[in-house]
């Protein structure tokens, strides 16, 4: 890659981090997949490979999307908001999970009741255990 950043990033409103919140939406059925961040380098490579490298807080470090998993992010379009300041990915999303939790939306709980009594509830079901996805059980999400 060049050492010089293309002019397009310049556009993205990056915040004190240098990060831009992202969200992951499936082509085809609209779900939402997920929530990451990405730097200058994340977005960059994102364009280059056209799959989803997202930038992890937790581990401080780029990460491809399915880099141990195998549940890469195959992105077919990229959007930014009005704003400039969110990122919109339409990805397919390989073998349908698309969390580390083994399920296909990271979105799987629901709140049922009310203000009073009410309680999140996981409507998705695990299609995969963490065990199995990772080499030490260890989400890379």
């Amino acid at each position: 890659m060049s050492t010089l950043a293309p002019v397009w990033l310049d556009a993205v409103r990056w915040d004190a981090q240098g990060l831009v919140p992202v969200i992951a939406q499936e082509v085809g059925t609209g779900d939402v997949l997920m929530f990451a961040w990405m730097n200058r380098e994340a977005l960059l490579q994102t364009v280059t490979l056209r799959e989803a490298v997202y930038w992890s807080r937790s581990r401080n470090r780029l990460w491809h999307k399915g880099e141990e998993s195998g549940h890469v992010q195959k992105v077919h379009d990229l959007r930014l908001d009005c704003d400039t300041d969110v990122l919109l990915l339409k990805v397919e999303q390989i073998d349908r999970i698309a969390c580390h939790t083994g399920r296909h939306s990271c979105f799987f709980q629901q709140f049922s009741g009310t203000a009073e009594d009410g309680q999140w509830v996981a409507v998705e079901p695990v299609l995969k255990s963490p065990e199995a996805m990772y080499k030490k059980g260890e989400p890379t999400a």
